[in-house]
């Protein structure tokens, strides 16, 4: 990858397979920007430890991590354009992590609007919140500094957290020494794909997805439940197109857009049933999934291929981040005191071997 490229830094905690919301979302902008920028893809497993640290939770993250990374690579994450990389195998991410939370205080961070967010997801009260929770936006910006990362795409959602990488990449830069980029947000253009229920967007918990994965079967069953419109009782009454989930599917995965055009058309003068609608629809993501579930049974196919990816990443990775610490060590001052002790210990066993 060149050097002269601007550094990207996105990833996803491992919970469990990808879905359609995460392609929407997510993965088609990575896509676009493996070809513009040095990208690091980052398996976040240890965030998951901030809600979910039993070991019950934790063995299920190699399973979870195995499936991440087919989706991926399946949706055509280029492992020669990027670094796929797993965050706990990378010892520097401890250290980095540990001395950012020396530069930030408890009331900055608990002030953060998405603390509560994220504490209610996973059934928290205020007494029973872990430090590690309070102090995830801090692991994430040693994420995002270990490549010393330009950019990095977030929700709006999540802007806040970037603003407090920039904090402590800024109080960092001035105590020592420059050395970070003050990174900045792609904030992503893209709406939320709603769930198949139209109660919120897309999640696994909520029971409402389309898995990338899924074969042709599975997606034409959940799509004939997917809500409509709940007025339309009869496929002669004029339909509402607007706000409905099946025909906002139809907009994002339907390459066809003149039968889109006509589909709402007929809907709204109530001249076409739900079965037809949702019949197309399911043949139009089943045709943009089918490349994708080609991939992925190929790649589970070849044995160890997805291993053999994410290690060599992961490696890239290691050399990146112990260059950072090295230079953040040297910046503070810390290697001063052991240089010396060790310096003064071998001349004195000379001495005494002498």
């Amino acid at each position: 990858m060149s050097n002269e490229k601007k550094r990207v830094l996105t990833g996803d905690r491992p919970t469990g397979l990808l879905h359609l919301g995460h392609f929407v979302g997510s993965i088609q902008n990575r896509l676009v920007m493996q070809e513009k920028f040095e990208c690091y893809f980052i398996i976040a497993d240890l965030h998951t430890l901030t809600t979910k640290p039993q070991k019950s939770d934790i063995y299920k993250l190699r399973e979870f991590t195995h499936q991440m990374v087919l989706d991926y690579l399946a949706c055509g994450i280029d492992p020669k354009k990027c670094v796929l990389f797993l965050q706990s195998a990378i010892p520097a991410v401890y250290e980095m992590n540990l001395i950012f939370e020396m530069l930030i205080s408890l009331n900055r961070l608990t002030g953060l609007p998405s603390l509560k967010e994220m504490a209610k997801n996973a059934h928290l009260d205020a007494e029973s919140i872990p430090f590690g929770l309070i102090g995830y936006p801090v692991l994430q910006t040693a994420d995002i500094l270990m490549p010393r990362a330009h950019f990095v795409p977030v929700g709006k959602d999540n802007e806040a957290h970037i603003e407090l990488a920039r904090d402590i990449a800024r109080r960092f830069n001035h105590y020592y020494g420059e050395l970070f980029p003050l990174p900045e947000p792609i904030l992503s253009q893209t709406p939320t794909l709603v769930g198949t229920d139209n109660k919120g967007k897309m999640s696994k918990s909520a029971n409402n997805t389309i898995f990338l994965c899924d074969d042709e079967k599975t997606v034409e069953k959940k799509v004939r439940s997917m809500y409509t419109d709940p007025n339309r009782i009869r496929a002669d009454q004029p339909g509402t197109v607007e706000g409905n989930p099946v025909f906002l599917y139809h907009d994002i995965f339907n390459p066809q857009k003149e039968e889109v055009k006509e589909l709402k058309q007929r809907y709204q003068e109530g001249k076409v049933g739900d079965v037809e609608v949702k019949q197309k629809l399911s043949f139009a993501i089943n045709q943009f999934l089918s490349p994708i579930r080609e991939k992925r049974q190929h790649l589970q196919a070849d044995k160890g291929k997805v291993e053999e990816i994410l290690y060599e990443g992961t490696e890239k990775m290691r050399e990146v981040a112990e260059a950072t610490v090295k230079e953040m060590r040297s910046a503070i001052g810390l290697n001063g005191a052991w240089n010396k002790i060790c310096r003064i210990a071998r001349e004195r066993k000379k001495l005494q071997e002498g």
